[in-house]
């Protein structure tokens, strides 16, 4: 199971890279698995303010749907578009062209809360 060591992880599955004041998120490797072929990503909450774990978008895949949950507070400033065409990037690249949102972020102290690579294989038993 790939879960890269420069990324920070929630314990709804999803993944943060952040860069200055700029974090990208999307789901894991684990959680696309346990997903299936996803078949659509919707987010339509561009260019809104969101707080920590309010839920921003929806993925779906053939046998179900799952709520996206923001992993920090800010305002989600671009949505991966080529997602529309091509939501199994999701399934074959989850940490590359896979990304779903770029958030601005409002409260950096959140970061901290996050979890690092190490506790995420924990929780999942990797």
């Amino acid at each position: 199971m790939n879960i890269p060591t420069n990324l920070k992880y929630t314990k709804d599955h999803e993944w943060v890279l952040v860069d200055g004041d700029v974090a990208t998120v999307g789901i894991t490797d684990f959680a696309q698995k346990e997903l299936g072929d996803i078949v659509y990503v919707e987010v339509e909450t561009l260019d809104q303010t969101l707080d920590k774990d309010e839920v921003f978008g929806t993925v779906e895949a053939v046998k179900t749907v799952s709520d996206l949950f923001l992993p920090l507070s800010g305002e989600i400033i671009e949505f991966n578009d080529s997602l529309e065409s091509d939501p199994e990037k999701v399934n074959t690249d989850p940490y590359g062209d896979g990304w779903m949102v770029k958030v601005k972020i409002s409260d950096a102290s959140e970061i901290d809360a996050l979890l690092s690579s190490e506790d995420y294989k924990a929780l999942i038993g990797a």
